[in-house]
């Protein structure tokens, strides 16, 4: 919990950057700022859920005490999330602003509203005592979630970059529905004058069609129509396909851009990757898998023939070694220097929770430092400072990588080497 003393505020003058970091900045895996999104988006679901469960009669008149509770939980919560987003958002924005222009920006921002709707209509309904009225805003906290889902920002990121584009189709939707409503109204004004009796009803009979969702309600008797109504069903394929391949391409590009700024900024932090310049990075990191791992999943076991190496992006692993333990979470490496010295493995490996990982084969690598000589010495660098380090453990991993190698000079290495980013 948050304590503020009495008196005119907070005496610690860090106080506001560290709650803007833990409210804005996106968290790192198991961090404080994870454990507050989980919570929020635990109590979004659960209102919305309270409130689609109030709705149905038999259970509001059991657990209505509940859902109301539910409501008021959900309201305060959000209530002080954005009042604490409010006062920490002065002197954060790239603008240099006096703290009131901040804040405005940030209560008239796309997001400040979603999070003031999400308490403040609910709020009113309590008072007023309105359970219905209560149970109608229930869509308002959902739309809180695209400030914590990373999918839902990046459809929204996709939309909105591909506008102009879709705009277009609307356009188009708008001039075939005009033109297919008016042939119709041409062929079956006078047979149905009911329902085709105008172009505005002839539009909903194309919208229908085009939409391919035939209710039925309105059909063509005459052949002309039927004819027309066929060419109106193949321009609705295309018309369906058209925005559906512009959202869904743009899509798969956000999250492969997010995707490839979250890898670059992890693999730029890699002191064995720290040095090379930005073309060098961007070719080892399409050469890099995704793998994910399961609490418990054993990666590998000590005694395998150590090919790869990893790089973990969220999650925690924990290598068992003969006299330790030690554990490895988001942003570190290990089994870099077994790209080129293909030792056994001398610990095993196992998630300790559900863990993500990139992975770089030996080959690939191999294939890397062919062209980059200087990445190959600048591995044997960092294996002789890792062997400095790591004292008897790294010795005995040296002596075992050169007897396997047939006394062959040369650093070996395996995953207990480990360093952080």
């Amino acid at each position: 919990m948050l304590f503020i003393p009495r008196g005119r505020g907070p005496r610690d003058p860090n106080l506001r950057d560290r709650l803007y970091d833990l409210l804005e900045h996106d968290p790192l895996a198991y961090s404080s700022g994870v454990h507050f999104v989980r919570a929020i988006i635990g109590i979004v679901i659960a209102d919305v859920v309270a409130m689609i469960l109030a709705s149905v009669p038999d259970l509001d008149a059991q657990y209505g005490a509940l859902f109301t509770a539910m409501a008021i939980l959900a309201v305060l919560v959000f209530a002080l999330e954005y009042v604490a987003r409010l006062w920490t958002v002065a002197g954060h924005t790239p603008r240099k602003t006096s703290p009131l222009a901040d804040r405005l920006s940030y209560v008239f921002s796309s997001l400040g509203i979603i999070d003031l709707l999400a308490f403040l209509p609910a709020s009113i309904a309590l008072i007023a005592g309105s359970r219905s009225t209560l149970v109608e805003l229930a869509v308002l906290p959902f739309f809180k979630l695209v400030r914590y889902s990373p999918a839902m920002r990046s459809l929204l990121a996709a939309v909105h970059a591909e506008r102009r584009a879709l705009i277009g189709c609307i356009v188009i939707l708008f001039g075939v529905v005009f033109v297919f409503a008016t042939l119709l109204y041409v062929v079956e004004r006078d047979v149905q004058p009911d329902k085709l009796g105008n172009i505005p009803q002839a539009m909903w009979w194309a919208i229908v069609t085009l939409g391919t969702v035939g209710y039925g309600d309105v059909v063509p008797v005459t052949v002309f129509g039927k004819v027309i109504s066929v060419f109106t069903i193949i321009c609705g394929f295309a018309m369906i396909a058209l925005p559906v391949a512009i959202i869904s391409s743009a899509f798969a590009e956000e999250v492969k851009r997010r995707d490839f700024v979250v890898t670059w900024g992890m693999l730029a932090r890699v002191p064995l990757f720290s040095h090379l310049v930005a073309s060098d990075i961007a070719d080892i990191m399409r050469l890099l898998r995704a793998r994910t791992i399961e609490k418990g999943e054993i990666l590998f076991r000590r005694g395998d023939v150590a090919n790869s190496m990893y790089f973990i992006t969220s999650g925690e692993v924990e290598i068992e070694l003969p006299s330790q333990c030690v554990r490895l979470s988001d942003g570190t490496f290990f089994g870099e220097i077994a790209l080129l010295h293909k030792a056994k493995r001398t610990g095993t490996v196992t998630a300790s929770r559900k863990t993500r990982l990139l992975l770089l084969d030996a080959h690939d690598f191999n294939a890397l430092i062919e062209r980059m000589p200087m990445l190959a010495a600048h591995v044997r660098e960092i294996a002789e400072a890792r062997l400095g380090e790591t004292g008897d453990l790294a010795a005995a991993e040296l002596e075992q990588a050169e007897k396997e190698d047939g006394g062959e000079a040369g650093v070996r290495d395996s995953d207990p080497a480990v360093s952080n980013t």
